[in-house]
């Protein structure tokens, strides 16, 4: 089995930073795409931001500036540093990877159970 595990979320004020951490592990044999997803009540989960193994970074616009994504391949883990927080930025905030299961020999999509980032104004 896989699994991705967030860790990192809470309760900050406007203008405040949070860094969140997603760690993969389990059946792991070869991890791709990694990246960040939210979604706030009522509405539709959006990209955050994605970091490819290979080839160019990608943050939604409401974000570029003051998020940052960064992994460390030795651990399987990526990470989102978060500044200069809005309260718009509420929301729950799921990893995601593209990973080759060792179990399975295949390649597939996995997601974290999500953490709660609230920034109040």
């Amino acid at each position: 089995q896989v699994q991705l595990v967030e860790s990192g979320g809470g309760l900050v004020q406007a203008g405040g930073s949070l860094r969140l951490s997603c760690a993969a592990s389990g059946s792991i044999l070869r991890i791709n795409r990694m990246g960040w997803y939210r979604q706030a009540p009522g509405q539709q989960r959006e990209l955050v931001a994605n970091n490819p193994s290979t080839g160019t970074t990608n943050y939604a616009d409401s974000v570029k500036g003051r998020f940052t994504i960064s992994r460390d391949n030795a651990k399987n883990i990526v990470y989102l540093q978060m500044n200069s927080l809005k309260p718009e930025d509420t929301a729950v905030y799921y990893c995601n990877a593209g990973i080759l299961s060792s179990a399975t020999i295949l390649w597939d999509d996995y997601w974290g159970q999500g953490t709660q980032v609230t920034v109040s104004s």
